[in-house]
């Protein structure tokens, strides 16, 4: 990416009283980020949503001079812009209609990962929703779900989760509500250093932000945006994990929440969620499975099932394969197993008729 054509995409985020749609409109009807800055009021002001007052801005605004500064910063840092057109952007987030038009990120992952989690909840996070959170997390990566797992780096239920993705060999992505000169809270300073080498430390804010709550807040769209589903571990009956549920909702994404006893302080907002509807309820990994029609990929004992079917040395063959390299053509299978077609089909046969093995389109097969 050109520093040029940087400098003008930074310096849109950072015009005053320009929110993120008001800015992909401004791309959308000008065709280009330079020429924004270089259109005269009058035909800005043709552009849906653009007044006089705003049209000003756009003109008198010193967002050039800061895209400058906060270049200067980011490469020193060897931070990376994503702009909302880019292929690295998150997709997910792409399709919400306030997704920033830019997002500052620190790290390397794959932010459109097949399957990616928030896992939220409150900064007074109890015992059981301690257990309950790394628990979770273990059987996401102990069923072969492998997913990127997104929080807020607070206090709580966010540092566990972050901490939890890290020990699982996990992928994942704390979302910052201030610039990623500062990690906040300081005391997750090295959970954060060790997410840049599993992960991404992400923010739509620049450098020098003002640490304020509202940015915290929205922050949470990111957070929300970002996955398929967001869950909520413990929650009083207000915080930001609710924000969070709430947007979640709003982009018709999958929200879920731990139940928890009538008079916990810490489940009344998940209970509450659960009850109104706004939240599918969350008692183990099943739950999540099931809604999501997340299958268990984890692979198969082979052995334990040969206590109760008998296999032969080629049938053997064939699934050790199966659990080694997962779903496989039966052409690939034909070349792991050195044999050709004729004698691979009639085993594949055989195992399904076992129900060891399922037959996928494609002629493609994998372990039950």
């Amino acid at each position: 990416m050109l520093n040029n054509d940087l400098r003008y995409k930074i310096g849109l985020s950072l015009i005053p009283k320009v929110g993120h749609i008001t800015a992909k409109k401004l791309v959308s009807y000008v065709g280009s980020y330079e020429g924004i800055f270089k259109e005269s009021k009058n035909s800005l002001m043709k552009v849906p949503g653009i007044g006089e007052i705003m049209a000003k801005s756009i003109i008198s605004a010193n967002a050039l001079h800061k895209a400058d500064e906060e270049i200067e910063f980011i490469q020193k840092k060897n931070i990376q812009v994503l702009f909302y057109l880019d292929k690295e952007y998150p997709e997910r987030l792409k399709n919400c209609e306030d997704a920033p038009i830019l997002i500052y990120a620190l790290g390397e992952t794959d932010l459109n990962a097949r399957k990616v989690l928030s896992i939220v909840g409150t900064r007074k996070a109890t015992p059981d929703g301690v257990d309950f959170c790394e628990k979770l997390v273990k059987e996401l990566k102990e069923r072969g779900h492998n997913p990127l797992i997104v929080s807020g780096l607070a206090y709580g239920i966010d540092i566990v989760a972050h901490k939890t993705a890290l020990d699982c060999d996990l992928q994942t992505v704390a979302v910052f509500g201030h610039g990623l000169d500062i990690v906040y809270p300081a005391s997750h300073k090295k959970v954060a250093g060790q997410i840049i080498n599993q992960g991404m430390l992400i923010t739509d804010f620049p450098s020098k932000s003002i640490r304020d709550k509202n940015n915290f807040i929205k922050r949470n769209r990111i957070i929300a945006g970002m996955a398929d589903a967001t869950i909520v571990v413990e929650s009083g009956d207000k915080g930001g994990a609710l924000v969070t549920a709430d947007i979640a909702n709003s982009y018709n994404r999958d929200v879920f929440a731990v139940p928890g006893r009538i008079n916990d302080v810490y489940s009344r907002g998940c209970n509450n969620l659960i009850k109104t509807n706004r939240a599918a309820m969350l008692t183990g990994i099943e739950d999540l499975e099931y809604i999501l029609g997340w299958e268990n990929t984890a692979p198969k004992d082979a052995f334990q099932k040969e206590l109760f079917v008998e296999l032969n040395d080629e049938e053997k063959n064939i699934t050790e394969i199966l659990q080694k390299f997962g779903e496989l053509s039966i052409d690939m299978l034909c070349v792991k197993a050195n044999q050709p077609t004729s004698k691979v089909s009639p085993v594949l046969l055989d195992l399904e008729f076992k129900g060891m093995v399922r037959s996928l389109p494609g002629k493609v097969y994998k372990l039950i």
